[in-house]
């Protein structure tokens, strides 16, 4: 079975929540507040945790930090709709995925899923192809050499990672890896920075077989 450690301040998010996810199959534990999080988080074994970024004590990017440092669990965030900010701390505190508030709860399961896929088993270790990414240490690596890339760069690389089989609009990608800073991502940058992604983890930029262009789409990975 599955266990989950989902922290959340919204009471009646939570009851409901719990309630749903446990008719699917998982454990659930809660926790409204930093304190009792991190606290569950050292007594049990979970295999991954929903994070709320408003909490009813201290907030989800230290629990995250927490959380990621001590046992490399994947995080999934719940952010609010739009807020591009939250999104991308998540992303550079190691995050595994992010879903907006309000969120149809077929899509949070799916979202687990493909989370639990990636990570589960795996103690952090994702691979494609002959790339591999540690995302509890925030590194990759092509062949056993170890990737220099961007915070951006790697942001982006997880967003593929994350949704697998999906193609990803432009649009998508942009919200994904909006920057730190608050300043907008034009689509040109996208476009600069998705060749340089190629160029470090393809074999040949010229015809990627990892990131693949979906003409008139966006892009996927396999």
């Amino acid at each position: 079975m599955t266990h989950i450690l989902l922290v959340e301040d919204d009471r009646s998010i939570l009851t409901t929540l719990t309630a749903f996810l446990e008719a699917e199959g998982f454990a659930v534990k809660t926790a409204s507040g930093q304190t009792k999080a991190l606290e569950l988080a050292a007594q049990g074994q979970f295999d991954l945790v929903l994070l709320d970024v408003s909490l009813a004590d201290g907030n989800g990017f230290a629990v995250c930090k927490a959380i990621k440092a001590e046992y490399g669990l994947p995080v999934i965030f719940l952010t609010a709709s739009g807020d591009e900010f939250s999104t991308v701390t998540g992303f550079e505190l190691g995050a595994d995925d992010y879903i907006a508030k309000p969120f149809r709860p077929r899509e949070l399961i799916s979202r687990i899923r493909n989370v639990l896929r990636l990570t589960g088993g795996s103690k952090g270790i994702i691979t494609l192809g002959n790339v591999t990414v540690d995302t509890v240490r925030g590194t990759a690596a092509k062949s056993g050499q170890e990737l220099f890339l961007s915070a951006l760069e790697y942001r982006l690389l997880l967003t593929f990672l994350n949704h697998r089989g999906a193609v990803l609009t432009r649009t998508a990608l942009l919200e994904s890896i909006w920057d730190a800073a608050g300043e907008f991502v034009s689509d040109n940058t996208l476009t600069v920075y998705i060749k340089r992604l190629r160029e470090k983890i393809e074999d040949d930029p010229q015809d990627p077989k990892l990131i693949r262009t979906v003409r008139g789409m966006g892009y996927r990975v396999d």
